[in-house]
């Protein structure tokens, strides 16, 4: 299981926007997606690399998704758990079922692709 905090001096509706909102994902990650924050909506990161579906959704506060990438048998979960205090917002991520051998890689890519990324647009 990959855990992690990341905290963001951003209002919690664009923090969640970075999640949900195509435009704002192609914004940080840099290539179109297909997503929104309804359950049952099949997504699309990155040209199709990682896809998924989005499998829990309460708006501002948490989006639990199943993902997948490469040639994976089955999903791994993916939570964002999101809370606020003084204008700043708070992620708590975990992602479980990841395959062991690409445990490494993922946690370190959540850094370098998603989260760093999402930072650097909220923030600037």
């Amino acid at each position: 299981m990959i855990t992690k905090q990341y905290k963001y001096n951003a209002p919690i509706g664009e923090v969640w926007k970075a999640l949900v909102d195509p435009q704002v994902i192609k914004e940080w990650s840099g290539s179109p997606a297909i997503m929104d924050d309804q359950v049952g909506t099949e997504f699309s990161l990155w040209g199709g690399d990682i896809y998924g579906k989005n499998t829990e959704v309460i708006p501002e506060k948490k989006l639990v998704q199943d993902w997948y990438g490469g040639k994976w048998d089955k999903p791994s979960k993916v939570t964002f758990e999101l809370s606020t205090r003084c204008g700043k917002t708070t992620i708590n991520f975990s992602q479980t079922d990841v395959p062991e051998d690409e445990v490494t890689d993922i946690d370190a890519g959540w850094d370098d692709y998603y989260f760093g990324p999402m930072q650097d647009v909220l923030e600037n």
